[in-house]
């Protein structure tokens, strides 16, 4: 009794004082992926109540990871399920909804839904029905444009474990604003921009889960195929204002609090402020890439290679500004 009576004590203590008393996550499981039989060894974790995360590697794709570099999760109650993102292949989709299906205890799958457009948010889509595929108007757009792309890209990359994989798009198209439970628990989704055109996030104002999507990536490099930084900073910023306890980036650990959104915007800072110093000095490509990026950044995943993807797609548009501005 003498011990819990100081630990009270010291707890109040602090939150007088002002300081964070903050809880620990749960400790994530992590998939274990076996190549010869082509098996994910995925596992869920559950991080708040009926919100489970099935985490993925914190990598680049590659045929040993199984491609399967995104974090995947659910919501269960009595209703039903809805499920957030279904991987990167048929696989992944079967052995993701295998694994729910015995968290679940056999709850029906209400609604899949994909947070934007990359291949490892919907190339799984192909284990559920059609009916209950759920995404919004821009990025259901953007499947269409790109999906045999990203189907022949990931063979290459991933090799069997992309066996007998086809995209089969959302028939739903979903309205953030309409979008105000899952079942019985009240959510925010918001569609917001700049990893794509449409970066939708769910938010559990109970829980305050934060479902960050691609926006967030934590201890790993950002990929930018599609981004547009000012504005992805600028919805960094809106996510921040959530004040979440718990943030599910779509790559990188389950963070506490802002961290992983504080840590995003501060790369993604630099980044523009780097690429618009090189514009303006007139360095090309190849110069960007060897100066790297700086220390603490270097042991992120993903780095190199991901931050020389970065300079590729974003350095032309700032040196294109930059000479538009001699017109």
């Amino acid at each position: 009794m003498r011990k819990r009576a100081l630990a009270l004590a010291l707890w109040l203590a602090l939150a007088v004082a002002g300081q964070t008393v903050q809880a620990e996550l749960p400790n994530v499981a992590l998939p274990e992926p076996n190549k010869d039989t082509l098996d994910y060894g995925l596992k869920a974790t559950r991080i708040a109540k009926g919100w489970y995360v099935i985490a993925g590697a914190n990598d680049d794709f590659s045929p040993a990871n199984g491609c399967n570099i995104i974090n995947t999760g659910f919501y269960v109650d009595d209703t039903g399920v809805w499920v957030i993102n279904t991987g990167t292949s048929r696989l992944y989709g079967e052995q993701q909804k295998a694994l729910i299906g015995r968290v679940a205890k056999g709850k029906p799958i209400v609604q899949v839904i994909a947070l934007n457009l990359h291949p490892d948010y919907f190339l799984g889509n192909q284990a559920y029905e059609q009916a209950t595929l759920a995404a919004t108007r821009v990025t259901l757009a953007g499947m269409r444009a790109e999906a045999n792309m990203y189907e022949d890209n990931l063979y290459r990359l991933c090799g069997d474990w992309m066996k007998a994989t086809q995209a089969v798009l959302p028939s739903q198209t979903l309205q953030p604003s309409a979008l105000k439970a899952l079942g019985n628990r009240p959510v925010q989704a918001l569609e917001l921009k700049g990893h794509t055109d449409s970066d939708l996030v769910l938010f559990d104002p109970e829980t305050r889960v934060l479902w960050a999507g691609g926006l967030v990536f934590y201890q790993r490099i950002a990929t930018t195929p599609h981004a547009k930084i000012k504005p992805w900073i600028e919805s960094l910023k809106t996510l921040k204002a959530l004040k979440p306890k718990v943030v599910v980036p779509s790559h990188g650990p389950v963070s506490w609090g802002t961290e992983a959104i504080d840590q995003t915007l501060d790369y993604l800072t630099w980044l523009d402020q780097r690429l618009t110093d090189a514009a303006r000095m007139g360095a090309d490509l190849n110069d960007v890439m060897r100066q790297g990026v700086p220390e603490r950044f270097k042991g992120f995943a993903a780095y190199p290679a991901e931050f020389y993807r970065n300079v590729t797609h974003l350095y032309p548009a700032y040196e294109q500004a930059e000479l538009g501005g001699f017109k």
